[in-house]
């Protein structure tokens, strides 16, 4: 994996894509608490179901903590912080981890800059290339992963709802109307964001994901996009590769940290 040279420091870059993130992963389920955004969206992302500390705030936060977790409890979710170069106060990574919150999820934000010079390969003999609306984008990306039914419903909404428009698209294969890959787009201002690129299981290695990536790329470049990023788990050594070819580096890092089932109870019991 490769850094990008120069960007790493480049915080006014970074920022406005840690901003277009998570415009792009908003949900309808989301409150503001004392310069935390407390995300509640039932689902397999983690990052629509967590607590963004953007701002440094004025209560205490043993309190907020507490006011945290009786939101959490009341939606039956776990309670999860996303910790990035951003957040604040600078040492609530340490202060959550002295409490004993563990640490998990590992994820570069990869970026890459110069998009006009992307040309994308043409699509494989006997597929065809087609846009899909957000309620079908979620049911097929879920029937990809074998997410429940309730995921998928979930991951809808959030799509029709989400303040940052996502355009879906599939490479399909002609005889059947199968869908081989799949991925999204969400463009804001001068820059685009790639989320849920999947290939299923059976097309694998046969590099459509690049494909639709490099396809995602030119369009948003032909409608003003300059800068690229993506979220990848810093364990998916495949997806690392391959859009280490497509030119992207990592910008900086972000993981999370989660409370036990005992711990919230004692927060919620606080207040």
């Amino acid at each position: 994996m490769k850094w990008c040279v120069g960007m790493a420091e480049d915080l006014p870059l970074l920022s406005r894509i840690e901003d277009a993130s998570l415009n792009a992963s908003g949900a309808l389920q989301q409150r503001w608490l004392d310069g935390w955004i407390l995300r509640y969206c039932p689902g397999k992302a983690r990052r629509s179901r967590c607590i963004n500390a953007v701002a440094v705030g004025r209560l205490p936060v043993q309190q907020k903590l507490a006011l945290a977790a009786d939101l959490y409890r009341e939606t039956d979710l776990p309670m999860v912080f996303r910790i990035t170069r951003f957040t604040e106060p600078a040492d609530l990574d340490a202060q959550l981890q002295a409490l004993g919150w563990h640490r998990l999820g590992l994820t570069h934000v990869q970026v890459r800059s110069a998009l006009q010079d992307i040309q994308p390969q043409a699509l494989p003999a006997g597929t065809h290339w087609v846009q899909l609306a957000p309620d079908d984008y979620a049911e097929v990306v879920g029937d990809l992963r074998g997410s429940p039914v309730a995921h998928r419903l979930s991951h809808a909404e959030r799509l029709a709802g989400s303040p940052t428009p996502y355009q879906g698209y599939a490479i399909v294969r002609d005889a059947d109307g199968l869908v081989l890959a799949c991925g999204q787009s969400a463009q804001e201002a001068d820059l685009v964001g790639l989320f849920d690129v999947q290939t299923r299981d059976s097309e694998r290695g046969l590099g459509l994901a690049s494909r639709l990536c490099e396809r995602l790329l030119a369009q948003a470049a032909a409608a003003g996009a300059r800068v690229a990023y993506l979220q990848v788990e810093a364990g998916n050594a495949a997806a690392l590769k391959m859009y280490d070819r497509l030119g992207f580096a990592s910008g900086y890092n972000y993981h999370y940290r989660e409370t036990s089932a005992s711990q919230a109870a004692i927060y919620s019991s606080a207040t």
